[in-house]
């Protein structure tokens, strides 16, 4: 069985810095929605990252004939990227950024779900499930309050809001496959790659038969898709992929709840968004709920330590 490490420094100030370039995609998705269609935003970006990667794999002479022999999770995986983002794409034309980022960053829980069944290292303890417990009443919570928006709104809202859990549950599906079929034996960049190629392939194919390509050239819409495609589509997933070569994906999720801080702040700061009590307050069960679920592992390696 292949080992992965405790979480150390490097991953921790890597998830930081990951966490809120996460944060901020959704910000910059929404910002150019009128300008740019956000499934067809997502699809340019995932093809301009997926060349940035190749142009890395070509640089760095890395040999590809053993990932091709993985096609059919590959195919699985690009799949569900293409689902996570067209949920995504959708979800931003009907709610907030802030709504999207929080419902979102459930896919942790999803992923430790998945997981639980699948590989022995990664079981979940009884806090571990009062985590996710926790998490869906957040989940509820933030459903069912909410607020004083007119009835027209609130169901736009709410569908948007849908939208985006769904989204959370194909990104956790994904982690899970690329974590329990031999993709996790690749580099890095060749199992993004499978990603960024086969999603972007769909995400493109979507906006055409969605009548979503609507593209107005503006410096806001070139310096939002320069983010898009450098940090988002290159950097930040190379990186998140490097890390669950490396390390336990139920250790990493421990840093996931900054995502949806960061995106809640950033959005009622950049976007005027109203952060109404009920979802603040659904929003934190979810966020203690995920820190419950992934900080067990550093709480069980602790008490082991003293123990010693």
């Amino acid at each position: 069985m292949e080992h992965r490490q405790p979480m150390d420094g490097r991953a921790s100030g890597l998830m930081l810095l990951l966490c809120l370039i996460w944060a901020m995609q959704q910000i910059a998705l929404k910002a150019t929605t009128e300008d740019f269609s956000p499934v067809f935003q997502i699809g340019v970006r995932t093809a301009l990252g997926g060349l940035l990667v190749g142009v890395a794999m070509i640089w760095r002479r890395e040999r590809i004939g053993g990932a091709l022999a993985l096609w059919k999770p590959g195919l699985c995986a690009g799949a569900l990227y293409a689902l996570e983002f067209i949920l995504i794409g959708e979800s931003l034309r009907f709610t907030t950024a802030g709504h999207v980022i929080v419902l979102l960053y459930t896919a942790p829980i999803f992923a430790a779900i998945g997981l639980h069944w699948k590989l022995a290292e990664e079981r979940l303890a009884a806090v571990q499930w009062a985590g996710v417990v926790l998490a869906f009443v957040g989940v509820g919570i933030a459903f069912l309050l909410r607020g004083d928006h007119t009835p027209t709104l609130a169901s736009a809202m709410l569908w948007g809001d849908l939208l985006a859990l769904f989204g959370g549950a194909a990104w956790g599906a994904t982690t899970v496959v690329v974590r329990v079929t031999p993709l996790a034996s690749l580099p890095a960049s060749q199992t993004l790659m499978y990603q960024l190629a086969g999603g972007s392939t769909l995400l493109l194919l979507a906006a055409m038969l969605m009548g979503q390509t609507t593209f107005h050239s503006t410096p806001l819409v070139w310096a939002g898709l320069a983010f898009q495609v450098v940090f988002v589509a290159f950097f930040s997933y190379l990186a998140w992929f490097w890390l669950l070569t490396k390390y336990l994906a139920s250790r990493l999720g421990v840093f996931s709840f900054l995502t949806p801080l960061f995106g809640v702040i950033l959005g009622a700061w950049l976007l005027d968004e109203p952060i109404g009590p009920g979802f603040l307050l659904g929003s934190l069960l979810v966020v203690a709920g995920v820190v419950l679920l992934s900080g067990y592992g550093w709480y069980a390696q602790w008490r082991i330590g003293r123990a010693a």
